[in-house]
């Protein structure tokens, strides 16, 4: 059994109702009214998130006359699922690529993963803006980069089709300033999760998923038939999917395994091709460098320039593992300014553009930084996917397979994986927990975490 509440209730002036660049441009958003009295589902989703929604479609696509219902706090992406910086990203961080035959199978599922995205956007017609022209990892110190250029030509003999590019061939595709070099995935791209969880709606209501919002879970209890309390009602389900990643220890499960982590984001107003031009942003989706505190950053479709980390400052643990960050954008204007430096150290010509869109989600991070999906539970009916670290946009979407073959019972496509049934631990309680957090990022200017 397990209890407590999926969220915060932030007030509408609160940081956490901030729109994201992904979710500004939307259209109005109607929610699908809350749960009131009670109901019966085969299987619940809790979490309108990547992961809920992608199960969701995934089992009702495998097993049509399936009961399933998604419970969400608040709006379909409310979470990290519409708070983030965008990029679609290969590879499973926390794992230690040493053996081809491993990473060969971490990368094709990844790419696969990346590959389902764009397959389901385009086999329903869906109004998702996306790109996938490939993603850079920038090294900004001539040891890294040599490092770096031995692994690519490693990695591209062992079949994964990356390509290191010398500093010359990096400002030709992007003028960042201080790149030594950097690593191409051209499988890699960018996202807006928003349009794909609100344009996949539909299509999970036509198919019979009973979805209520404004309906946050205050207490789970599990058993042959688990029941689920909300404000409005309770729900009965044979099956129980944690769909809440950073959330998940508010529910009661992974406390000691996942760590809310409140992540600042910007974007700027869209830059028109003459901007782009000024700025050095040439044909690519996004990048991310190479040190501790990740800076990341990708250009929207539309030219809007997102950009994340570079520092403690954009990061920030709330004690007691709160998942709302506190006030308004205008309170963290540290982290913000913090951000927006690190941005105009990277691209000089950006203290000339407007920072439109300012916004904070939360992740779900692991000591080891590696995911963990799975199922628990006495009567092995808690399906989980969770604690991914940054790489959520495409292992939370692939999750929904994972978790659909998982239910099926079949469990040998996903036990090579390192992230199945993952043990995850290592994050000590309270107080503890929030001193640690702050003493280490203050000494060392980097994250806590365990070696994989």
């Amino acid at each position: 059994m397990a209890s407590g509440s999926l969220g915060d209730t932030p007030t509408l002036t609160h940081i956490d109702s901030a729109l994201s660049v992904w979710s500004a441009a939307e259209p109005a958003y109607e929610p699908a009214p809350p749960l009131r009295g009670d109901a019966v589902a085969d299987v619940a989703i809790v979490g309108g998130g990547f992961t809920g929604v992608s199960t969701a479609y995934h089992l009702i696509r495998r097993f049509p006359s399936l009961r399933v219902m998604i419970l969400e706090a608040r709006r379909l992406a409310n979470g990290a699922s519409g708070r983030n910086g965008g990029m679609m990203l290969n590879w499973i961080n926390g794992v230690s690529y040493r053996e081809p035959e491993l990473t060969r199978r971490v990368y094709e599922a990844t790419r696969d993963g990346i590959d389902g995205i764009v397959g389901l956007i385009q086999e329903h017609g869906l109004p998702v803006r996306y790109r996938r022209d490939g993603c850079l990892e920038v090294l900004t110190d001539a040891r890294r980069a040599e490092a770096a250029h031995a692994r690519a030509e490693q990695l591209a003999a062992w079949g994964i089709p990356l390509r290191y590019l010398d500093s010359a061939a990096v400002a030709r595709r992007l003028g960042i300033r201080g790149a030594a070099g950097a690593v191409l995935d051209e499988t890699e791209g960018q996202l807006n999760g928003v349009d794909l969880l609100r344009g996949l709606r539909p299509l999970l209501l036509a198919r019979g998923v009973a979805l209520h919002e404004d309906t946050p879970v205050l207490r789970v209890e599990e058993g042959r038939t688990i029941a689920l309390t909300t404000p409005g009602g309770r729900v009965r389900a044979r099956a129980l999917v944690l769909a809440t990643n950073g959330y998940t220890p508010r529910l009661g499960y992974f406390r000691s395994g996942v760590l809310p982590l409140h992540s600042h984001v910007l974007a700027t107003e869209p830059l028109d091709e003459g901007a782009r031009a000024a700025l050095g942003w040439g044909q690519v989706a996004g990048f991310s460098d190479d040190h501790d505190r990740i800076a990341y950053a990708s250009m929207t479709p539309a030219g809007e320039l997102v950009f994340g980390g570079g520092s403690n400052a954009a990061y920030a643990y709330l004690y007691g593992g709160r998942t709302s960050y506190p006030g308004s954008p205008a309170s963290a204007g540290r982290a913000f300014e913090a951000i927006r430096r690190r941005l105009v150290g990277y691209f000089p010509a950006a203290e000339r553009l407007r920072v439109a869109h300012r916004w904070t989600g939360t992740l779900g991070i692991t000591m080891s930084r590696l995911c963990s999906m799975g199922v628990r539970g006495e009567h092995r009916n808690v399906y989980y996917a969770l604690g991914y670290s940054g790489h959520g946009v495409v292992l939370a979407n692939l999750a929904g397979r994972v978790l659909c073959d998982l239910y099926a019972g079949d469990h040998d496509r996903w036990r090579a994986m390192p992230f199945y049934m993952a043990r995850l631990g290592g994050i000590p309680p309270e107080p503890l927990r929030w001193l640690g957090y702050q003493v280490y990022t203050k000494l060392t200017g980097r994250s806590p975490r365990r070696g994989a």
